[in-house]
Formats: structure tokens, C-alpha cells, sequence
């Protein structure tokens, strides 16, 4: 069991939704920006920091409480932006880092609870997982950020969740909008008549 007084939220908001064809991020739903839902989820979590890593985004997330880093390059992968969180929640003197992606607009603070719960010192890994493959969000121990800051390209923390804990849930509540069609039939499940007017 761990704290969220001991742990820093990295929120990756950085990607260039290239399946996506514009900004996601900003889509509404249920009458919000799409990133806003996990944001607003997890906002009553005492963590010791909130960082979001961003790259061309109109989205107010300094309003929300985060500390905001500008990723220059997203083309790099998402590694690139993960790199940026790591190293703030170092200097901060974190002891663990929950990465969580602002894609993911129906995450619980529930489920990070059970994270948090799974965690069991600096060599955690724990992540989520829909019963069949392991995801964000993921939480790490500060005996893995050496590993987390030398990984490159799009694979971010994949292959190192992969040898960790898994956090079974809903895979409703685990749902990543990658492309226009997955936005859709979210609207479609849970949304509200004006969103995306």
C-alpha cells in the first residue's frame, strides 16, 4: 500500500492523435473536453505532484492544478513524454510515479486506489488490465525510473508492465480513444445529445 501523498501523476496529453485526424483531446464529451474526464476523476487524490506533458493543446491544464511541461517533439513517442514526467517526479522527490493517459476518459479514482494498494515498494510495477492485456494506468516505484527514462519510441512503459502486477477491471472503464470511431461509440454508449455539436 502506498500513499498518493508519495506519488506523483504523470498525465501523458502530448500525442499527435494522428488516427485521429485533429485534437481529441479537446473533443466533448459529456459537455467536456475529453482529457477533463480523467483529470476530474482523480482530482480529489492527495498526490504529491500532478504533471501533465503537453504539446500544442488550448486545454487549461495549469488550471487544474498540474504542473505543465511542453514536449517539443511528440514525434518521438510517447516514451519521450514519459521521460519529461519521470524526471520531474525525481527532482521532486517522488517515490512512485502513476502514469495515466488523457485519452482514457473513463478511469476511476477507485481503480488507482486499488493501484496504490497493489504497490509494494520502490521495485513496483503494477498496472491495469482488461483480463487480457496490461495498461495504462500503471503505477512505478523510484527503483524503476532509470529504466523509465532510457526507453524510447512509442512503446512507453509497455514491455516493463508486462513483468509487473496486474489491476484486473471493467474493460468500459479502461477504454483509449485512438481514432474518431472509438470517440463515437462512446458517445454512443454514454454521452449526451450535444456532444459533438
Amino acid at each position: 500500500m502506498v500513499e498518493p501523498e508519495q506519488v506523483a501523476l504523470v498525465l501523458l496529453a502530448a500525442g499527435h492523435s494522428r488516427r485521429f485526424d485533429g485534437d481529441k483531446l479537446g473533443e466533448p464529451f459529456l459537455d467536456k473536453p475529453l482529457a477533463y474526464h480523467v483529470v476530474t476523476a482523480l482530482e480529489k487524490l492527495p498526490f504529491h505532484a500532478r504533471i501533465a506533458i503537453v504539446a500544442d493543446t488550448a486545454l487549461d491544464f495549469a488550471g487544474r492544478g498540474y504542473a505543465v511541461i511542453e514536449n517539443p517533439d511528440p514525434s518521438l513517442g510517447q516514451a519521450r513524454s514519459l521521460s519529461y514526467g519521470v524526471a520531474r517526479a525525481r527532482e521532486l522527490g517522488c517515490d512512485y510515479v502513476l502514469v495515466a493517459l488523457a485519452d482514457m476518459p473513463r478511469v476511476t479514482a477507485a481503480h488507482v486506489m486499488r493501484l496504490l494498494d497493489a504497490a509494494n515498494g520502490p521495485g513496483t510495477i503494477v498496472a491495469s488490465s482488461d483480463g487480457t492485456r496490461p495498461m495504462p494506468p500503471a503505477l512505478f516505484g523510484k527503483g524503476l525510473y532509470d529504466e523509465l527514462l532510457a526507453l524510447d519510441g512509442d512503446e512507453g512503459g509497455r514491455q516493463l508492465i508486462k513483468r509487473g502486477k496486474h489491476v484486473v477491471t471493467s474493460p468500459a472503464e479502461l477504454v483509449d480513444i485512438d481514432t474518431r470511431e472509438d470517440l463515437e461509440e462512446l458517445r454512443a454508449l454514454y454521452g449526451l445529445p450535444t456532444d459533438g455539436k
